[in-house]
This record gives structure tokens, sequence and C-alpha cells, in this order.
């Protein structure tokens, strides 16, 4: 097996990730303002404690916006490589 259908795969891989990264993105942030709001309910946090435990919460849900950007980044690397297999 050459080197074409290796890469390939890894283009259809990196699409399943892709899919992965976007169904996954609305939950995660969904989670971080549920989280939120129970810990404000609960009185787990007082009132000057609730925007430093949402500026943790939103960083936490951040790291899944630039996973998304790395993997849309990573399949443009693999199409452009693909691409230039074909010249």
């Amino acid at each position: 097996m050459g080197s074409a259908p290796l890469l390939n795969i890894g283009i259809l891989l990196f699409c399943g990730v892709l899919v992965f990264h976007l169904v996954t993105l609305p939950v995660e942030f969904d989670a971080s303002a549920r989280a939120l709001k129970l810990l404000s309910e609960t009185g787990l946090l007082k009132g000057s404690e609730v925007g430093g435990a949402k500026a943790v919460l939103d960083a936490a849900a951040l790291t899944y916006v630039a996973a998304l950007v790395m993997t849309v980044l990573q399949l443009i690397r693999l199409l452009a490589l693909r691409g230039m297999r074909r010249d």
C-alpha cells in the first residue's frame, strides 16, 4: 500500500474528528452554563466569585474551540498534501 491510500484514510479520519468536535462544542458550552447556574443556585459561589468561575468555565470551553480550529487546519493541510501529490 502506497502513501496515497494512507493519506486518504487520514483525511477521512480527520473528517470524523471534525464532526465529533462540531457535536461536542455546543454540549460543552451548555455544560459550562449549567454548571455556573448550579454553582450559583446552591450557594457554592458568592456574588463576587461568579465572575471568576465564569471566566474559568469559559476558558475550559474555549479549549474545545481551539481543538476544532486545529482539526480544521490539519484537515486543510492534509487536503493540500493530497493536491500536491496529484500535480
